[in-house]
């Protein structure tokens, strides 16, 4: 998964963050429209959306909407419109902040930091309605703690850390059993069943733990 997806019409204004973005360590999608934007973030996913909001076509009101849908990633919006409704739509919608273009880099730049600091880089990990706590490894759903044994915590971990995207079976075996282990790969499938089995309202019809045929599997918020 990107860690920005960046939604900006404007060429050299889009061009010049990304440079900016990727300085700082980041790895960064540009998309110029609204449609592309959108259809990006439902394919691949990012952990924060950048969007301007006078796009051509689909404005970014739209895809602000369209990405709440379904994902509760961050999302800034930057943009030249002003006006207290605007900004009062934005963050109705869903976004995290609202940013007047023209805007300093470097305020943006620390937001965004703030951002990854807060939702990324600590011991807790919120993914939808699942919370994961590494320090005391421990799962709770809905403020509800669920009971996991190691191996069941190392897995959903896995795959939270990694969600909307799809792993394949072998790799998951290999990370959390791994390459020397006597474990049968039907192992894997016992402990995805049990996982459904704690977190999932229907564990025959998963929302989170989703089975990608002919690959493996995938973590949906």
């Amino acid at each position: 998964m990107i860690d920005i997806l960046l939604v900006e019409d404007n060429e050299e204004l889009g061009g010049l963050l990304v440079d900016f973005l990727k300085a700082e360590g980041y790895s960064v999608h540009l998309s110029r429209t609204g449609e592309e934007g959108e259809a990006y973030f439902l394919s691949e996913g990012a952990r924060l959306v950048v969007l301007d909001i006078m796009l051509p076509g689909m404005d970014g009101f739209a895809v602000c909407r369209s990405i709440r849908m379904s994902s509760n990633a961050p999302i800034i919006i930057v943009s030249a419109k002003i006006e207290k409704e605007d900004k009062l739509n934005g963050l109705l919608l869903g976004a995290d902040d609202y940013v007047e273009k023209p805007y300093d880099i470097d305020i943006l730049l620390a937001k965004i930091g703030g951002i990854f600091k807060r939702r990324y880089e600590s011991d807790v990990l919120i993914c939808g309605d699942i919370r994961l706590d590494k320090t005391r490894r421990a799962v709770y759903k809905k403020d509800e703690l669920i009971q996991t044994t190691a191996k069941e915590f190392d897995l959903l971990l896995l795959l939270v850390e990694n969600a909307g995207k799809a792993l394949s079976k072998d790799m998951i075996f290999n990370k959390i059993w791994g390459f020397d282990s006597f474990s049968e790969p039907q192992t894997l499938t016992v402990h995805i069943k049990r996982l459904r089995e704690k977190i999932e309202e229907l564990p025959k019809a998963p929302m989170h733990i989703q089975t990608v045929w002919g690959v493996g599997y995938r973590f949906e918020e």
